[in-house]
C-alpha cells in the first residue's frame, strides 16, 4: 500500500504533467518486456519490440538489462524529475546526473558485476554509452508506437483536465483510476511494499503512462520532487491505428469537412493548442495552423494567445456540429 499525503499547501500544487514523458515511458516499457502480465493489452507491441531489442549489439542489452529489471527498483537517475518534453532532453538531463547520484542509485540494484564499475564511478565514456543505449532502446521499443503514446495520454491529459474544472483537485485524485482511493488528506494506492509519502508542501506532479500497469509507480528517494506515475486507459491493439483514426473521411463528418480536418475538430473539443492539434492529428504544426484557420473561419472554433501559444477552443456552433454527428 502506498500511502501519499497532503497538506492544503499540496492540494494547491497538483498538476498534470504536459505531455508524455519518453524516459518513464521508455523504463517502464522494459519492465513490461520482461514481464508477462496484460496479455492481451502488451503482447502484440512485446513482439515487435523484443524482435528490435534483440537487434542491438550485446554490450547495450545487457547494460539496460541490469538496470531495468522486472520487479523491484530501479535507479532514479534514470526518469529525472523534471519532466523531459523530449527524447533528447531526457538522455542530457541523465547524462548530467551527478556520478554520487549515479553509484547511489546503483547500489540499491543487485550486486553490481565488474563492468558496471566505470558507470558508477561516473566515467565519462560511460555515461556517453548510457546516453547512446537509451537512444537505441528508444528507436527499438517506442518510437514506431510513439505518435499513439502522444495520442492515449492526451486524451487522459483532457478527461484530468475536464475533472478539474468539474470538481477540483479532490475530484481528479478521486477519479485516478481503481487502484486508487482518495481518504482526505490521504491518497491511497496499491503497490508492491509498505510506503508513506509525505509531500511536506512540495506537491505533487501526476505522471499518465501507457507503459504504467495496474499499480502506480513512484521514485525510491523521498527527497526528490514528488511524482506518481499512473496507468492510462488502453485497449488491446492500441499500439495500432485504430480503424476510425485511419479512415477518418469515411464518417458523415468527414464527408462534410474532409478528413484530417474533422479529426482537426473532434481534436479541439476540449481545447488545445496548436501543437497539441498538431500531434492529435499527426500532421505538422504548419498544417494544423492551417486546418485551425479554416476551422475559425467557418465559425466552428475560437483561438486565443496564451503566452507563446495559440489555444484553440470550440464554438457553440463547432460543438453542435460535434454532437449531431457523434458516433454510434
Amino acid at each position: 500500500m502506498l500511502r501519499v499525503h497532503f497538506t492544503g499547501d499540496d492540494l494547491a500544487r497538483v498538476r498534470v504533467v504536459r505531455g508524455a514523458d519518453p524516459m518513464w515511458e521508455l523504463v517502464l516499457g522494459a519492465h513490461l518486456l520482461k514481464q508477462s502480465g496484460g496479455r492481451a493489452t502488451f503482447d502484440g507491441w512485446r513482439a515487435q519490440a523484443r524482435d528490435r531489442m534483440r537487434r542491438l549489439p550485446y554490450p547495450q542489452r545487457r547494460l539496460w538489462g541490469y538496470l531495468t529489471p522486472a520487479h523491484g527498483p530501479f535507479p532514479d537517475f534514470l526518469t529525472p524529475a523534471q519532466p523531459s518534453p523530449s527524447l533528447e532532453a531526457g538522455i542530457e538531463a541523465v547524462r548530467r546526473t551527478p556520478a554520487r547520484r549515479i553509484a547511489h542509485d546503483l547500489s540499491l540494484l543487485r550486486a553490481a558485476p565488474g563492468w558496471v564499475r566505470s558507470l558508477a564511478d561516473g566515467e565519462a565514456h560511460a555515461v556517453r554509452e548510457l546516453g547512446d543505449t537509451l537512444r537505441r532502446a528508444y528507436e527499438a521499443t517506442l518510437a514506431p508506437h510513439w505518435p499513439r503514446v502522444e495520442a492515449l495520454i492526451d486524451a487522459d491529459r483532457r478527461l484530468r483536465a475536464r475533472t478539474s474544472l468539474e470538481q477540483g483537485v479532490e475530484g481528479l485524485l478521486s477519479g485516478l483510476g481503481p487502484a486508487f482511493r482518495w481518504r482526505p488528506p490521504v491518497l491511497e494506492a496499491e503497490y508492491p511494499v509498505p510506503r508513506e509519502l509525505h509531500l511536506g508542501g512540495r506537491g505533487l506532479l501526476l505522471v499518465p503512462s501507457v507503459f504504467c500497469r495496474r499499480t502506480p509507480v513512484t521514485f525510491v528517494d523521498d527527497d526528490l520532487q514528488p511524482v506518481l506515475v499512473y496507468p492510462v486507459v488502453k485497449e488491446p491493439g492500441w499500439w495500432t491505428e485504430p480503424a476510425d483514426a485511419a479512415h477518418p473521411g469515411r464518417s458523415s463528418l468527414g464527408q462534410l469537412l474532409g478528413g484530417t480536418r474533422a479529426a482537426a475538430l473532434r481534436a479541439v473539443e476540449d481545447g488545445c493548442s496548436t501543437s497539441e492539434l498538431a500531434r492529435r492529428t499527426g500532421v505538422s504544426a504548419p498544417t494544423a495552423s492551417q486546418h485551425a484557420a479554416a476551422l475559425r473561419e467557418a465559425r466552428l472554433l475560437r483561438s486565443t494567445r496564451r503566452g507563446n501559444e495559440m489555444v484553440h477552443t470550440l464554438t457553440p456552433l463547432g460543438r453542435a456540429l460535434l454532437e449531431a454527428n457523434a458516433p454510434s
